[in-house]
């Protein structure tokens, strides 16, 4: 079964910083594609960083660039995203997501529970 867990959440100053972690199991994990969303309250989820298979390549939403630092230690099958110089607007609930391709072609996507982050200002 295919599990993530998120943790490291809180609640911070801004301008403070957050390693956010996501424990994965029940699956390989080099080969999925992992994920970090956000989803602030009354929005829509929005994609911050992704880890490609391999964790040859890490790539980040234009609006994520310079703040937010993905990375993953293979051996513990986990993922981490730093997030530094928070500002309010940074206050959601951050997911973690796996994705692989599976049968006929279609993505299969598994997401965490989540970790509330909240920043004030």
């Amino acid at each position: 079964e295919v599990q993530l867990v998120e943790s490291g959440g809180g609640l911070v100053q801004a301008g403070g910083s957050l390693r956010l972690s996501c424990a994965a199991s029940g699956f390989t994990f080099d080969d999925y594609v992992i994920s970090w969303f956000r989803q602030a309250p009354g929005k829509e989820r929005e994609g911050v960083s992704c880890r490609s298979t391999s964790g040859l390549t890490i790539a980040y939403a234009d609006s994520m660039k310079g703040r937010f630092t993905l990375s993953s230690d293979s051996a513990k099958n986990t993922v981490y995203l730093q997030v530094n110089g928070l500002k309010p607007e940074d206050t959601a609930v951050y997911y973690c997501n796996a994705r692989t391709l599976g049968s006929f072609g279609r993505w299969l996507d598994y997401w965490g529970k989540g970790t509330q982050v909240t920043v004030s200002a």
